[in-house]
């Protein structure tokens, strides 16, 4: 397995750790602080390792994917979206979600 795989995999393991541990952060009456923190945690480390990916291989005719993150802009903005999906998920549990869990 190349690095590049090797790292492609990661960055898709945390995504869907995060998607999962999102998920079961609420359920059946109960809110898992833990969890929830968790599922931003993940979701950062998939965007670090995204972020490395596109230094390390962005136009270096690895994957046509990372080749469009050439510029440093281009890469920060994988960081930014990261914290960017981080933020617009938190809004939406803490005003749609967190109050059905406070009222019981």
């Amino acid at each position: 397995m190349t690095p590049f795989t090797l790292l492609a995999v990661a960055a898709a393991v945390f995504f869907v750790a995060h998607v999962f541990l999102l998920f079961t952060s609420f359920g059946r009456g109960i809110y898992h602080k833990r969890k929830y923190l968790w599922s931003h945690l993940t979701l950062w480390i998939c965007g670090a390792i995204l972020f490395a990916m596109a230094a390390l291989y962005a136009g270096k005719g690895e994957s046509p994917v990372m080749d469009v993150f050439d510029t440093p802009v281009k890469r920060w903005l994988i960081i930014a979206v990261a914290f960017g999906l981080s933020a617009a998920a938190h809004t939406i549990v803490k005003l749609l979600v967190m109050p059905r869990y406070q009222g019981r």
